[in-house]
């Protein structure tokens, strides 16, 4: 998209960020005492306050000019969020046999990043729009894939030189959050920050 820049959000300010997925459930009480229990989201979507984690003059010095250069609410950027970044579970290392992408039928060249959140019976798969350039490592059918194969940092698509003939192709990465500021005023003072009650500064997932 025209409007997104390729470029991360302080990380020493991200870390200290508050936040993460958010989902919308419509809930109507029967008069049987019941519920009935829907949601218009087929998705979640990631909110956070970046204000949580400005500790110094010169971290709301740098998040004032992130601010300034993406024009507010105007401009997407990356975000990292250090609770979810990887492919993998936060205390093991990042492996090409993390997540499954899909089959290999011979025809299919390109493969979109994916992560699944599993719970008992069921999963969500989260689509994986902004890896990290990098840290992709493919295989299929359980061989790394050192090369034949490029992977977009912008919309984390995954194209091989030549599709695969069988197997199952599978990834690991680090990726960012696609998100964009969620006001047009930053309202802050040295005081506050003195006192550690800086106000909130929201930013909010975009679809990209």
């Amino acid at each position: 998209m025209s409007d997104f820049d390729e470029v991360r959000f302080p990380d020493v300010v991200a870390r200290g960020a508050l936040g993460g997925p958010e989902r919308r459930t419509e809930i109507v009480e029967l008069t049987s005492g019941f519920e009935e229990r829907n949601t218009p989201w087929a998705d979640s979507r990631r909110k956070y306050d970046v204000g949580s984690g400005i500790r110094h003059p010169d971290h709301l010095a740098e998040v004032i000019a992130f601010f300034e250069a993406r024009s507010g609410r105007l401009r997407g950027f990356r975000f990292k969020d250090w609770a979810d970044f990887t492919s993998s579970r936060p205390s093991a290392p990042v492996t090409p046999f993390d997540q499954v992408l899909g089959a290999a039928d011979g025809s299919q060249t390109s493969f979109q990043l994916i992560k699944a959140y599993s719970s008992g019976s069921r999963s969500w798969i989260r689509r994986i729009a902004k890896p990290v350039a990098g840290t992709v490592l493919i295989a299929v059918d359980g061989a790394v894939q050192a090369s034949g194969w490029s992977v977009d940092p912008a919309n984390g698509t995954v194209t091989f030189e030549a599709a695969p003939a069988s197997g199952t192709v599978t990834a690991g990465f680090a990726f960012d959050v696609p998100c964009r500021f969620d006001t047009d005023l930053i309202q802050t003072s040295l005081r506050e920050l003195k006192l550690g009650e800086i106000r909130a500064i929201p930013i909010v997932e975009v679809r990209v």
